[in-house]
């Protein structure tokens, strides 16, 4: 049994993981976590833990403070009731901002509001202008665009820009009635930075994290009974600025 880590990097986070692999291995590059299963749920439950994961990377990759965050309804003119013909309105909207901004990354997801049961989406994006959202969704209002948080806070521990949160709630978006993909995401989108596996060489535990790379800062560590470690660093945040006093005591 040899013990291996590997990192990912995707926009300011990276995780390392640490886990044993066979002797029968013979190629080291090929070497990823085997967990173990009871049943044939907790394995399901292991596939949606993969897809959540590998979106909340592709988030971090492609997003920053520079992207925005929109929340798109539609009205009673172009209301509709299945996902069907949400997603033929969703693809129109698409295809006309990357039309106009090619170079544009987009995320899109749908789902139903929990009061009102309408379709509605969220987007993320980036290198499109807020005027050309604006114009674009003629299908109804726009509840929001805003540029996404420089500071994101988890347990009360900064994590820069880490959109994992945002990630995994628009992750959660979907639903069984709207089949096939969780979302939709343009081409261009960039992968995370996975580094070939490496034998450990020291002895690691949730007390005795690997080292950080530099610039960054440990900010969460997992493991589980059958040896895999879990350790997530994030570029160390700016220190936000104090919001200077008002003049003559004035607020």
């Amino acid at each position: 049994m040899q013990r291996v880590k590997r990192r990912i990097f995707s926009g300011a986070v990276c995780e390392q993981e640490v886990f044993n692999i066979s002797d029968r291995l013979t190629d080291i590059k090929k070497a990823e976590p085997r967990p173990r299963f009871k049943t044939e749920e907790e394995r399901e439950q292991h596939r949606i833990g993969i897809s959540r994961r590998k979106h909340a990377r592709l988030v971090n990759e492609n997003f920053s403070p520079r992207s925005l965050y929109s929340t798109l309804t539609l009205d009673d003119e172009n209301e509709v009731h299945t996902f069907k013909e949400a997603k033929r309105i969703r693809d129109l909207f698409v295809r006309r901002l990357k039309y106009a901004f090619p170079d544009a990354v987009i995320f899109i997801y749908l789902g139903r509001g929990k009061n009102t049961n309408r379709i509605h989406a969220h987007m993320l994006s980036d290198g499109v202008p807020e005027e050309a959202i604006k114009k674009q969704w003629i299908y109804g209002s726009i509840v929001r665009i805003d540029h996404l948080r420089e500071h994101n806070y988890y347990d009360g521990v900064d994590h820069g820009q880490d959109y994992t949160g945002l990630a995994n709630y628009l992750f959660d978006h979907w639903t069984p009635e709207q089949g096939g993909h969780r979302w939709k995401q343009t081409r261009n989108a960039r992968k995370p930075e996975r580094e070939t596996p490496t034998v450990a060489k020291r002895v690691y535990t949730e007390s005795k994290p690997p080292r950080p790379p530099k610039g960054y800062i440990l900010v969460e560590t997992k493991s589980t009974k059958y040896g895999y470690l879990y350790f997530k660093y994030v570029l160390e945040p700016p220190k936000r600025k104090r919001k200077r006093a008002a003049k003559d005591g004035k607020s």
